[in-house]
């Protein structure tokens, strides 16, 4: 249980900007699409460390509170 994750934040915030980095090059490539699907791949991959995160969470306050 690590209780400051701040390399979670910079791996949140490298994928957006490489996403948004992406998307903009496919988009001036024309391929609108692509873009959308890539933008919709970065939601769901920082989605899985967000939940993550919030696992870490409820199983810390699981410990502290001697729950279970």
């Amino acid at each position: 249980m690590n209780v400051l994750r701040v390399d979670v934040l910079f791996q949140i915030a490298g994928i957006g900007i490489f996403i948004s980095v992406l998307n903009i090059v496919l988009k001036q490539a024309g391929k609108e699409e692509q873009a959308q699907m890539l933008t919709l791949v970065g939601v769901v991959i920082v989605l899985l460390l967000v939940l993550q995160l919030v696992g870490d969470l409820f199983e810390s306050i699981r410990v502290i509170f001697n729950l279970f």
